[in-house]
């Protein structure tokens, strides 16, 4: 397997399947990233690796200005316009922000592909107040879950769960700064279009040739297995990070 693919690059083509089939944060994990920081209206945030711009739209419902950073042009273009997001061509290690120029930095679902401490000198540079990460992974106690989770495993052409894994525990470790961490609990609810386009918005599954085949094949009769009223539920926790930054 592959240890760390070049992160910039891997989701070309699975922009479209990521704009349309990833799921959202709950809004637990929104208020816990903003929690302490006064009314969300006068905050300004860098999203980070911010993809199709799932997680900025959250954060600008709220009111903050969000500064949505993302290397790949591809997922840049596939995200919804919105008056208090702008976008960047940057990268984790290098956002082209100013220094202290942000209340927030924050990486959601995206910071195990820089999970070092390069780049977290760089997010203490550019936040004035606090930074943080966002994480969802599955919750296997429950059946269809694990039996998702079982398919996942069996076709991952890299180690990015584990990639995932190692990067809570290095965030736990943001240099001299205070952490803490919540958890929220959500469903992802689909049909069998959105199951289908979930497993192909993951950059370490197959996307073409018999293994796609197969895996799609896997997903159909998973779905048949489990599926209620035409809707399979996904369970998922969403780890929030948090590191109020000392000046």
């Amino acid at each position: 397997m592959e240890s760390k693919p070049d992160s910039t690059s891997r989701f070309s083509n699975r922009a479209q399947s990521y704009a349309a089939f990833r799921p959202g944060y709950p809004p637990e994990a929104i208020d816990a990233v903003l929690a302490g920081l006064g009314d969300p209206s006068a905050l300004t945030i860098a999203d980070v690796g911010a993809g199709t711009g799932i997680s900025s739209r959250l954060f600008a419902e709220r009111g903050a200005k969000v500064s949505a950073i993302e290397p790949n042009l591809r997922m840049r273009s596939k995200a919804e316009p919105d008056p208090n997001v702008e976008w960047r061509d940057g990268t984790a290690q290098h956002t082209g922000l100013p220094d202290a120029s942000v209340d927030l930095v924050v990486a959601c679902q995206a910071f195990h592909w820089f999970a070092t401490i390069e780049v977290m000198h760089e997010f203490a540079r550019v936040a004035r107040r606090r930074a943080a990460i966002l994480q969802y992974e599955r919750d296997e106690r429950d059946a269809f879950t694990k039996a998702y989770g079982e398919v996942v495993r069996a076709y991952a052409t890299d180690d990015t769960e584990a990639l995932r894994r190692r990067a809570l525990a290095a965030f736990a470790r943001f240099p001299a700064q205070r952490i803490s961490r919540t958890e929220a609990f959500s469903l992802q609810e689909m049909d069998r279009e959105a199951l289908l386009g979930r497993a192909a918005s993951s950059s370490y599954l197959p996307a073409s040739g018999a293994p796609a085949e197969a895996l799609r094949r896997d997903l159909n009769e998973l779905f048949d297995r489990y599926a209620s009223d035409g809707r399979v539920a996904l369970h998922m926790v969403t780890y929030a990070l948090i590191a109020d930054l000392e000046r």
